[in-house]
């Protein structure tokens, strides 16, 4: 399998059993919705190891003790629709994140991206790291448009985060963007014609909101 240099992926054993899961045709809503929750979680984890970290003392019932905090700040942006089902599980890790949507739909024709909804600042600070969000990386068509129109605003620091990427997927988006790190729970070989990942887990969209 073809290697690439920024990308990483999470192969928590529990990370491959959730994604199992998740690849099921059997798997409903309900447990569809709470497993990319999960699985968003351990890789916003793993999207976090090479953030700094500011030194800080905290007061202890017993003493002081050194710690730490983030030097930046974080904005969350999931691609609408699917990569809304992504948001409680990295929230949950990053609890003081900025949430920011951006709609983005394919044309079923051409499987270009078409943009319907972005409400961004004009400038995003510096010190800002930006995670994009939407469970399937395919064509990445979708994650250029979102990371484009982050990189107009002069986001330095993006990272973009899928459960399933496609090798082809993976290659668009790092030979357009090749600064950008991509973190995923699996690499999956091939496109369809219609731009679906196989084996892939079909429309993460219709399967996590029952459409």
């Amino acid at each position: 399998m073809e290697k690439f240099n920024n990308l990483f992926i999470c192969d928590n054993p529990l990370v491959k059993v959730l994604i199992t899961e998740l690849r099921d045709i059997n798997t409903q809503s309900v447990k569809f919705r709470r497993l990319i929750r999960e699985i968003s979680r351990y890789i916003v984890y793993e999207s976090l190891r090479d953030v700094e970290l500011t030194s800080i003392e905290v007061k202890t019932p017993l003493d002081l003790a050194k710690g730490y905090k983030f030097s930046n700040k974080f904005i969350l942006a999931p691609i609408l629709r699917a990569g809304l089902s992504m948001i409680d599980g990295a929230i949950d890790t990053l609890t003081d994140s900025q949430i920011r949507h951006i709609g983005l739909y394919r044309n079923e024709e051409t499987l270009e991206p078409v943009e319907y909804y972005v409400k961004l600042p004009d400038n995003i600070p510096d010190n800002t790291i930006v995670i994009i969000m939407d469970p399937m990386l395919a064509t990445g068509g979708s994650a250029i448009s979102a990371i484009k129109t982050f990189k107009k605003r002069n986001a330095k620091n993006i990272k973009y985060l899928s459960v399933i990427a496609s090798i082809q997927g993976v290659k668009n988006v790092l030979e357009n963007y090749p600064d950008i790190k991509i973190f995923t729970g699996a690499l999956d070989n091939e496109l369809n014609r219609n731009g679906y990942i196989v084996p892939g887990l079909g429309d993460a969209g219709d399967r996590c909101f029952g459409t």
